[in-house]
């Protein structure tokens, strides 16, 4: 009754527009940083590029990559992140200002002082007729897969920014050399990978979670269990992140063969289980034996999980967002096209790092709160699951010559570990005499939302082509328009 009273009602709409007000401030202030961050990357390309005419194009694509790499930053990072945050491993703020840093010192470090021109050789840059056709392509390309990006995030859908600036790039060379010029069979592969990439990642993520049921939580004694395992699985993170940083993200600095790679990978395992088991034994010591005692020691692995993740991701998918811009400014500079490699710029390198980083910081909780929060539960045990399948994931991959995209195998991590909760659950209440009405409750009781999962396949789905279309709409209206 008391719920009901008109002045209850009248605090409770008071609350409520505060509330509206807030957010419309915070949306307000946000997009006001990001426009300053803009305005500085357009002075500062201004002041440094005065190459005549081709010198407007560059600061323009200067512009249009500081846009798209805020645009990866809002969405992108939240795969890295997102678990973490939804575990209760990090909170948001603590999980944004680790992703910020390490996005950045990745870029920055490891991100690659050569990038193809033409992403993944699916465009042949000798089939453009000119210089400026191939400027107006890239640019288009560049802001179409953007545009494209904060669409999805605005719908709150994480997709695949890889794929976004593939679907520009094809649909800006269609519209600029015609259907020929691009690599057909590489698409394929693309294509390919929409599937590949969610299932093989879920499988991983499911398969280390029914490891960690069996082994540790069906055990009487969990603890001691968790004191014989947790340091084999975390030795197995560490040797796999090891082996990740360095196939993906330290490939600038250094690209060792296959035998190096394994003695990488086998070295940090063992040093890391050997460091982890007698810290994970103290730690145990004054736990319960429960299943959330258990969840606790996967902690902090959780979070160097994801300060890893966001390193090589920073250092790998920065590309993304500078690899048209630094291809836009050889061909101002009129460098031959025809290696479809580029010298990369620091100045384009800092736009991208930054750019993914503010990005991160103004738009990313919506998306991190939909992988963390909104598909499936999460603690740290599931977190620390999806993290380890990422970077397995990716391994095995490069090894097969899959293109496969890191976004699409975080969230099949978490989609994968959702739907082993429901089969193992399933499984369970067969064994148990239910009621009618308690089997008829059980059966609606879903660990995983499958109106996420309906918008996310949409969107990864449609990404490529829909950034494609964007982009040759774009290349037709700035080519005939200038």
């Amino acid at each position: 009754m008391v719920e009901n009273h008109p002045v209850n009602k009248d605090l409770k709409k008071i609350q409520a527009f505060r509330a509206g007000m807030e957010k419309e401030n915070r949306g307000i202030a946000n997009l006001g940083v990001a426009l300053v961050f803009l305005v500085l990357v357009l002075i500062y390309t201004a002041m440094t590029q005065s190459d005549g005419s081709t010198g407007i194009f560059v600061i323009a694509a200067a512009v249009i990559g500081g846009y798209m790499a805020m645009n990866i930053g809002a969405n992108d990072v939240a795969n890295n992140i997102g678990p973490a945050v939804g575990s209760k491993a990090l909170t948001m703020v603590g999980a944004l200002l680790i992703a910020a840093v390490f996005e950045a010192a990745g870029a920055l470090i490891a991100g690659g002082d050569v990038v193809s021109t033409i992403r993944k050789g699916i465009i042949d840059p000798s089939a453009m007729a000119d210089q400026m056709t191939f400027i107006w392509a890239m640019m288009s390309a560049l802001l179409a897969a953007a545009l494209w990006l904060n669409l999805a995030t605005w719908v709150g859908a994480p997709v695949s920014t890889t794929h976004s600036i593939v679907g520009g790039v094809v649909g800006a060379g269609i519209a600029a050399a015609g259907a020929a010029s691009v690599a057909w069979p590489k698409m394929g592969a693309i294509a390919a990978s929409w599937v590949i990439s969610p299932l093989l990642g879920g499988l991983i993520a499911a398969l280390f979670l029914l490891f960690i049921k069996k082994m540790i939580l069906a055990k009487e004694n969990k603890l001691a269990a968790a004191e014989t395992w947790v340091p084999v699985l975390v030795g197995i993170m560490a040797g796999a992140f090891s082996m990740y940083l360095v196939m993906k993200g330290l490939k600038k600095l250094w690209k060792p063969d296959t035998a190096m790679l394994w003695m990488i990978g086998f070295g940090s395992f063992a040093v890391v289980w050997a460091v982890t088991k007698p810290l994970v034994k103290r730690a145990a010591a004054g736990l319960e034996n429960r299943r959330k005692s258990v969840a606790k020691l996967f902690t902090i692995p959780l979070i160097c999980s994801a300060a890893l993740l966001s390193f090589a991701h920073g250092a790998n998918d920065v590309a993304n967002a500078v690899g048209p811009l630094a291809a836009i400014v050889s061909a101002a500079q009129s460098v031959d096209m025809g290696s479809g490699k580029i010298a990369l710029p620091i100045w384009v390198m800092a736009i991208g790092a930054i750019g993914i980083s503010i990005g991160l910081l103004l738009y990313g909780p919506k998306l991190i709160r939909k992988v963390g929060e909104k598909i499936t539960k999460l603690n740290q045990m599931r977190a620390f699951c999806v993290a380890l399948s990422a970077a397995i994931t990716v391994i095995a991959a490069s090894w097969l010559g899959l293109p496969v995209s890191s976004t699409h195998i975080a969230v099949g991590g978490v989609f994968g570990v959702g739907f082993l909760r429901e089969y193992l659950n399933s499984r369970e209440n067969k064994k148990r005499r239910l009621t009618r009405s308690e089997e008829v409750k059980i059966a609606h009781r879903r660990l995983v939302r499958r109106r996420e999962l309906l918008t996310i396949a949409a969107a990864w789905v449609i990404t490529v082509p829909a950034s494609g279309l964007l982009s040759a709409a774009l290349f037709y209206a700035m080519s005939n328009a200038f």
